[in-house]
């Protein structure tokens, strides 16, 4: 296996995550959404995991990368009306 065939370490799975996630709300703060986190982006995306258990990694990745922001708004909305705290 060459080196860059290598699985990701557990380090940098989460590096990945957090730089995918950065990366999209850098996109939603092009479109005016100015107050976007990768944080809020995570949970918007993670949210169904808790119910079915974390997908591949291929999969975690689509879901980031095709993320919209209309799904990302309802998200937050019914967020706030849980009282969800971020």
């Amino acid at each position: 296996m060459e080196e860059d065939e290598r699985p990701l370490s557990n380090e940098e799975w989460i590096s990945t995550i957090e730089y995918l996630c950065g990366s999209k709300a850098e996109e939603f703060k092009l479109f005016g959404y100015e107050y976007v986190t990768a944080e809020e982006v995570w949970q918007c995306v993670s949210e169904k995991y808790a119910k079915n258990g974390e997908p591949a990694r291929h999969q975690v990745v689509n879901d980031i990368l095709s993320l919209k922001v209309t799904k990302f708004m309802n998200f937050m909305t019914l967020s706030a009306y849980k009282g969800t705290h971020f």
